[in-house]
């Protein structure tokens, strides 16, 4: 897949082990594991998370060692979704706008060239659900409880779950879920193909590992081309669609025959 530079402002790559202040960065042998680490605030999206997930995933993109990647919560939630007490808080809404641009946080775990798996428990709740969604795959704790809450609050989910949720669950769900507001359960999410499987806790980061050492097992540019693929292929119609998959399968056939 091509690469390209990511600029981390100064700061050096995170090494594996690396804590920031919100974020603890962990690699094992190939899989990259993303810990949310506010657990006083059951891991709410804050502007210092948004600052240390985009050094981390830059890193990562980056980073040719890394063939999967898990996203967790510390403490008792995976992410109850955005800080609402810095809600407001920018002196400047131009200036947020600009480095909001700058830091597409969202769009760099989406377009990462490799699987990523989120492992769900405790509240997944608005930006917390929505980053899930971003990810390719998702399995969840038997304790977990999922929302989107943003309609009572006034406002729409704004980590693009107006359109992921409807793309990952079909047209009813992804309309229900941010309409309605309502809470469903681990069990639930298995049902409407939100997540893929449902573990107790305690056996929840040890199985998120396997998974993702299973991906780790096939052909790294493969993965990356068939993911890819069908995120990309989302926008597209089904003609425009096909297309692009019979040039990725062609460009997947050239980078073989060049070894």
């Amino acid at each position: 897949m091509p690469r390209r530079s990511f600029q981390h402002r100064g700061r050096a790559s995170p090494r594996s082990g690396t804590r920031f202040a919100t974020v603890i960065y962990e690699k094992s042998r190939s899989i990259a594991i993303v810990t949310l680490n506010r657990p006083d605030k059951f891991n709410a999206y804050n502007v210092a998370m948004r600052d240390d997930l985009h050094q981390t995933l830059g890193a990562i993109y980056d980073d040719p060692e890394v063939r999967a990647m898990i996203l967790m919560g510390a403490g008792r939630a995976f992410s109850s979704g955005g800080d609402v007490s810095e809600f407001g808080s920018a002196p400047s809404p131009t200036i947020a706008r600009w480095v909001r641009f700058r830091r597409d946080v969202w769009g760099l775990l989406r377009k990462l060239p490799i699987p990523t798996l989120a492992a769900v428990h405790g509240f997944t709740v608005g930006g917390g659900l929505e980053m899930a969604l971003l990810c390719d795959l998702a399995i969840a704790a038997d304790d977990t409880r999922i929302c989107l809450p943003e309609s009572g609050l006034g406002m729409i989910p704004g980590v693009a779950g107006t359109q992921t949720a409807a793309r990952r669950l079909g047209l009813a769900w992804g309309l229900d879920l941010p309409i309605t507001g309502r809470w469903i359960d681990a069990r639930e999410a298995l049902a409407i193909g939100l997540v893929s499987e449902v573990v107790p806790l305690a056996k929840l980061r040890g199985h998120a590992i396997a998974v993702a050492h299973r991906t780790c097992r096939l052909p790294r540019e493969s993965v990356a081309i068939a993911k890819l693929t069908v995120w990309d292929g989302l926008d597209l119609p089904l003609r425009d669609g096909l297309a692009l998959e019979r040039r990725r399968a062609d460009r997947l056939a050239s980078l073989r025959t060049m070894r």
